[in-house]
């Protein structure tokens, strides 16, 4: 090892007391002549690589770079990858005139057979994703996917790394078993370490999946208590002669099968048949049991206000985690709209207000936890319908939020929240057009075109908000600015693993096709070859939606701003009614009470009891939402907390 490390001196040192005490030493390895047996094959291997000898650089490669190297080291089977890359488009790149077709598709071929073998293991990475469609593509040239291909640094950077790379592995035999030990054993402790880590991440998942589940069972355990109070009412009108009308049922009946099929399959039940009704009743729905849910306690508003603005930040964060505990863990229905109407009707955010000291500047804190709190409260709001008919009444707001998205860190549950309101604000038209003028769009789309720095909760918002913006006339003359981005984006898009944002991805896709610019745009860049490699793979609703995309892209229609004007006049009012209090608003806390501290709802009845500050109101009946086939990719905005629950 002393020898391998070149401790020349030390060596020496070694070496004359071992004589001293006549101890044995095994003879040292000639570490140079074994090197210089290492040169030839390197060479070989090189020249292969330039001249584009694809099979005698294989037969190499599989000799003298050892199986376990290819198959359990990350950066072999990256490099592996990007050879077979760069010897499938090596004639496209070197020859004069047109290649020779026979050779080209020879090679095509030989990649295609890699990427089902050897190349799948890759096929979850989101750098090597696009690289499959690759064989696929007619002129992978002028394709923006893969133009960096054909630029001659691509070549010279990855011959770099394979001399660099067979440098090392062709002089790993000659290393020390002492150095050989080490690094066993380190790899050891670090594929534990990852597996544990993978376990954890697993864990955490599952927990989130429950939590959604669990949020899903009780909304519709409130729903079905809403809907038996109604019958049994229904049922006491009848026993004074009052009729109930077909169309009184069939309402009924979609409210009780939203969550559960189809509310297709409501529409289409004969209600004139008598049992019909019943019967589908009895298929979907368990006896329920009505109980009075308790009002919560008054606050006192001002003193709260008071607190938010004055208060030592622990305390302004601890406030605004109860606040929102109140409206996530309180009952959907008669409980959660009390508190939504309490909060509203004392300017809780001062949405009402343009003082200078307001509880919405709290966004521009210093303490990144009272930040995180505010956006957090703030996403908590925009849930809810009501809740974002009161944000969008300050001019500001939006602004700060923007500005917000672009200053946090993308990995921090601030940047998550403030995302989460803003996706949930672009089901308001007005708050859309803001957005649009303000270049949102440009934003979205460049946090998009990487990834992997994402949560799942941020790049399902993230991509939902982008559709959502699509879906405006000004949207999408906004990406036909920038079509071969946009394109780009969302073409990698469609084989990500997080299969949630596909409904999004092809909603997006359909509405800038609409654009006649942009439908060329993809034509030159072979989308409709992209499109079909992930029909193979997708379910049967995706493979419909993207079916109608191939349509829509082959369209010969002219834009006609009259149909794509997105009915401006219509009124602001018509939203869709939309509640959904996502587990997630709740997850992570980071805050937590010391022994003694108050938190929480004891937190509010303690220190902050007031008279009679609820103010009962009528909750405003909002536009309940147009059908639309399921075959066809969304055409009206949606946020992904509703959008699962309901699909």
């Amino acid at each position: 090892y002393l020898d391998f490390a070149e401790f020349e001196e030390t060596v020496k040192v070694f070496t004359q007391e071992c004589k001293i005490k006549g101890k044995p030493l095994p003879k040292p390895a000639d570490v140079s002549s074994r090197d210089s047996k290492s040169l030839p094959v390197q060479k070989d291997l090189l020249t292969a690589f330039e001249n584009g000898e694809q099979k005698v650089f294989f037969q190499l490669w599989e000799k003298h770079i050892s199986s376990s190297v290819q198959d359990n080291e990350p950066v072999a089977q990256k490099l592996e990858f990007y050879l077979h890359i760069h010897f499938a488009t090596y004639l496209l790149k070197n020859s004069e005139g047109k290649p020779d077709k026979t050779d080209l598709e020879e090679r095509i071929s030989h990649f295609k057979a890699y990427l089902e073998t050897k190349g799948a293991a890759l096929s979850q990475s989101m750098e090597f994703l696009p690289f499959y469609a690759l064989p696929f593509v007619p002129n992978p040239m002028v394709h923006p996917s893969f133009k960096e291909l054909f630029q001659d640094s691509w070549t010279v950077d990855l011959r770099t790394r394979l001399e660099e790379f067979l440098s090392l592995n062709l002089k790993a035999r000659q290393t020390p078993r002492l150095l050989t030990l080490f690094k066993e054993n380190g790899q050891c402790n670090k594929e534990m370490l990852q597996n544990l880590h993978q376990q954890l991440v697993e864990s955490e998942h599952r927990t989130m999946t429950y939590l959604k589940r669990f949020n899903k069972v009780r909304s519709d355990y409130h729903n079905l208590i809403g809907v038996t109070a109604e019958l049994v009412d229904s049922l006491e009108a009848t026993v004074s002669g009052k009729m109930i009308t077909p169309e009184y049922l069939q309402s009924v009946c979609v409210r009780l099968f939203s969550n559960q099929m189809r509310q297709s399959i409501a529409h289409s039940i004969d209600f004139m048949r008598p049992g019909t009704a019943s019967t589908m009743l009895r298929a979907s729905i368990a006896p329920a049991k009505v109980q009075d849910v308790p009002l919560l306690p008054s606050l006192d508003y001002e003193k709260l206000k008071k607190d938010l603005i004055t208060g030592n930040d622990r305390l302004k964060a601890f406030l605004l985690q109860a606040l929102r505990w109140r409206l996530t863990t309180s009952y959907p229905g008669e409980q959660r709209d009390t508190v939504l109407q309490a909060y509203i009707s004392n300017d809780l955010l001062d949405c009402h207000s343009d003082c200078q000291r307001s509880v919405l500047k709290l966004l521009h804190s210093k303490s990144e936890v009272v930040r995180q709190y505010t956006a957090r409260l703030i996403n908590a709001f925009a849930s809810l319908a009501e809740g974002r008919v009161y944000l969008s009444q300050n001019p500001t707001l939006l602004q700060m939020l923007e500005e917000r998205l672009k200053a946090e860190d993308k990995d921090s549950l601030t940047w998550e929240n403030v995302l989460g309101a803003l996706q949930k604000f672009s089901l308001r038209r007005a708050l859309q057009s803001a957005m649009i003028r303000d270049g949102l769009i440009f934003w979205l789309v460049d946090v998009l075109t990487d990834t992997d720095c994402l949560s799942d909760y941020t790049l399902e918002y993230s991509v939902a908000l982008l559709m959502n913006l699509c879906l405006r006339s000004a949207g999408k003359k906004m990406c036909a600015r920038i079509a071969n981005h946009v394109l780009k984006v969302l073409s990698d898009l469609l084989g990500h693993e997080n299969h949630e944002i596909q409904p999004y991805v092809n909603g997006a896709l359909y509405s800038i096709l609409a654009i006649p610019s942009v439908r060329e745009e993809a034509r030159a860049m072979g989308m409709e070859e992209i499109l079909r490699c992930f029909i193979k793979e997708g379910n049967a609703e995706m493979i419909r939606q993207i079916e109608f995309i191939i349509k829509q892209l082959n369209s010969e229609e002219p834009l006609n701003d009259s149909i794509v004007s997105d009915d401006e006049e219509e009124e602001e009012g018509e939203e869709e009614d939309r509640d959904i209090m996502e587990a997630d608003l709740d997850k992570d806390e980071v805050l937590k009470p010391h022994l003694g501290e108050l938190a929480g709802e004891k937190l509010l009845t303690t220190e902050y009891l007031g008279i009679m500050t609820h103010t009962p109101k009528t909750k405003k009946k909002l536009f309940p939402g147009v059908h639309q086939s399921i075959d066809e990719p969304l055409q009206r905005p949606v946020t992904p907390g509703y959008h699962r629950t309901v699909f």
